[in-house]
């Protein structure tokens, strides 16, 4: 049996093992780059080892570092998580190796499926519908294809191409993409499925030859080919269901699986549906498998590995409907672009459990308020899944407790999931894979922009009840005061877009609004009804309404009914010497300038690619804003630059 386990993997997959781990008695081993040493997975395990260093390729990809950690601990098994090793054979077989059990199929089914051209091969022969497939892009004549990436997932080295003109592009490009995250640059092309559903199925194989389909999941909704909505069951006819269960059986027998898998597939309108990939590890989503089901699907990696049996003699009926939305540091407004910083509060509502089987709301995060996000990982902070009686139940318990969470810190995905969810394309179903394409209006900020003033006036009134609450004398007097009306008081801000908002207000003896106005216009009469530092209560066109405030420093966090937003304030007598050259580009988050694509005096036209940026394991394109031509490129290739730093200065045409 196995006594300590060492997980080989980092954030909420960490948390969750160790969840199953104390459920069943076993002690927990982490390792940890110096990134997230103070991260909660490595505080809530047993034992824990430093890997020097913060890339991945210097901490959790050593395979050297990790088994000399489950040797100094007396780690007995090693548990790969996702990502990272868990879908490497070498170190699958240099566990086995080392005499450790391995929590995971065998190295050769591994190896079977790390290869998407040659396990195509494989589970064609066993009868798994394939798509077309091309080796060499020149031979491709019927579009539109997906370039794909032979080694490796998670959405990383593919690129959709709808004409040849821009096949060869898309092979470099996505090329360049999977060597940087699976050290394989191998990619091919197959037939694009126009509307196609991403349909998945959870298999639990023993080493007795059992495998059985434990449900499936529609995973439709992605970007840049990434999931970041799941749910379970999948809306299907009950002959497909049956097919599909039998289809993904089938491939996990023919190559010997053992524990936990997924068999992924793209389900066409017309009902035919073909062989994705097969992703031997546990998978993100698994959750919402677990909460219809009410398996614990670690629990069962545990036991299978040891060498029981499955526990199970068929597929379990589903029981109600769960939804999961993927919660990650980044700005969808500006091309998803990673966000980084230190989360300064991060609660979400009604709770019930989490990194565990339940109903009601689960959430599996990485992090927790005070956590850093930085840039050397992937982007997502946590998980929120939500199970109900039916789907639009489950919909709905979502959504409200997203749009309720606090997120402080850090942009986020949040606003765009809670638009998701309460479309009504999406809570109508099913959805595809074109999904977001398709509806731009889920892109826009829950807090409509003339809705911004109000919530910087309950920053300013906010503000000004801090600054009473704090006052040495005089604290019941309302803020700014006076027997004789002067001048309002003035706050000044930046918005979430870089606006400004200016605030202009004065108090009376009683502590109400005498007069208020704000730029832009508020646009609607407003009247306080009560302010403390944390909380403003206004009544906005007869309407009463609670901001919830928080301040950390010069940066207001404000909440409200229907969303939030970030303003900054700024100073009262700005530093007139402070801007940068008119032009200038400069980098959203920390990273490494990979490629320049222009050269210094070069016109360009607007929307020009620049440069690359790769940050958070993704390449991201730094585009001319205007039309003109490009007076200074300080950053060459290769150069890391912090956040704020200069890229690029591009002269608007008129001002040459």
């Amino acid at each position: 049996m196995i006594t300590r386990l060492l997980v080989a993997n980092r954030g909420e997959i960490a948390r969750r093992v160790f969840a199953a781990c104390r459920a069943l008695g076993v002690e927990t081993v982490a390792v940890h780059s110096d990134a997230d040493a103070d991260a909660p997975f490595v505080a809530e395990a047993d034992h824990a080892v430093r890997l020097p260093g913060n890339a991945p390729a210097e901490t959790y990809l050593r395979i050297d570092l990790i088994l000399d950690a489950a040797r100094r601990c007396g780690a007995d098994a090693v548990h790969p998580g996702y990502g990272f090793l868990a879908e490497h054979a070498g170190f699958a077989a240099a566990v086995v190796d080392a005499g450790l059990t391995w929590v995971g199929p065998p190295p050769a089914a591994i190896a079977a499926m790390g290869d998407k051209l040659a396990a195509k091969a494989l589970l064609a022969d066993a009868g798994v519908p394939m798509l077309p497939t091309w080796t060499d892009a020149d031979q491709v004549t019927d579009f539109p294809v997906l370039v794909k990436a032979s080694a490796g997932g998670g959405g990383r080295g593919m690129r959709i191409v709808r004409d040849a003109a821009g096949l060869a592009d898309a092979v470099a490009s996505a090329g360049r993409e999977a060597a940087g995250a699976f050290g394989d640059g191998t990619v091919f092309v197959e037939r694009y499925v126009e509307r196609g559903r991403h349909v998945e199925v959870q298999i639990l194989g023993d080493t007795r030859g059992t495998v059985l389909a434990l449900g499936e999941r529609d995973c439709s909704i992605q970007r840049r080919h990434q999931k970041i909505v799941e749910e379970a069951p999948a809306a299907l006819p009950p002959e497909l269901r049956e097919r599909l269960h039998a289809a993904a059986v089938a491939a996990g027998r023919a190559v010997g699986y053992v524990g936990a898998g997924t068999v992924e597939f793209l389900l066409a309108p017309s009902g035919e549906f073909f062989f994705l990939e097969m992703n031997t590890r546990l998978q993100v989503e698994h959750p919402v498998t677990e909460a219809v089901t009410g398996l614990d699907l670690v629990r069962l990696q545990l036991l299978v590995a040891e060498g029981g049996p499955t526990p199970l003699a068929a597929t379990p009926p589903p029981t109600g409907h769960a939804i999961e939305v993927r919660l990650c540091a980044e700005d969808p407004a500006h091309d998803w672009r990673p966000a980084t910083g230190v989360l300064r509060r991060f609660t979400v509502p009604g709770v019930t459990g989490g990194f565990a089987p339940t109903t009601g709301l689960r959430l599996d995060s990485g992090v927790t308020a005070g956590s850093t996000v930085g840039v050397h990982y992937d982007s997502m902070l946590a998980k929120l899944v939500a199970w109900g009686p039916t789907r639009a139940e489950a919909a709905r318990l979502l959504a409200g407790a997203l749009a309720r969470a606090e997120l402080h810190g850090v942009t986020t995905n949040r606003d765009l999931l809670v638009r998701v969810l309460r479309s009504p394309a999406f809570t109508a179903g099913p959805v595809d894979t074109g999904f977001l394409d398709r509806h731009p209006e889920v892109f826009a900020p829950l807090l409509a922009d003339a809705d911004v003033p109000v919530a910087a006036l309950a920053a300013a009134l906010a503000s000004a009840a801090a600054r009473r609450a704090a006052a040495p004398a005089l604290r019941s007097l309302p803020s700014g005061w006076r027997n004789v009306p002067a001048f309002p008081q003035v706050a000044r801000f930046t918005d979430r877009d870089g606006g400004e908002v200016e605030v202009r207000y004065r108090l009376d003896r009683t502590g109400g609004l005498a007069e208020c106005a704000t730029d832009p216009p508020l646009g609607r009469a407003v009247a306080l009804v009560a302010a403390t530092p944390d909380r403003v209560t206004l009544d906005v066109d007869g309407v009463r309404r609670g901001w919830r405030v928080h301040r950390v420093g010069s940066t207001v966090f404000v909440d409200g009914p229907d969303g939030a937003t970030t303003l900054t304030g700024l100073p009262r007598f700005p530093d007139p010497r402070r801007g940068l050259a008119a032009g200038s580009l400069v980098a959203p988050l920390p990273g490494a300038v990979t490629r320049v694509h222009v050269t210094v005096g070069q016109r360009v036209r607007a929307g020009e690619p620049l440069l690359t940026l790769e940050a958070m394991k993704l390449e991201h394109q730094v585009l001319a804003p205007v039309d003109g031509v490009v007076a200074a490129l300080p950053a060459p290739p290769g150069d890391q630059v912090d956040t704020g730093a200069v890229l690029a200065v591009v002269n608007p045409e008129e001002d040459r």
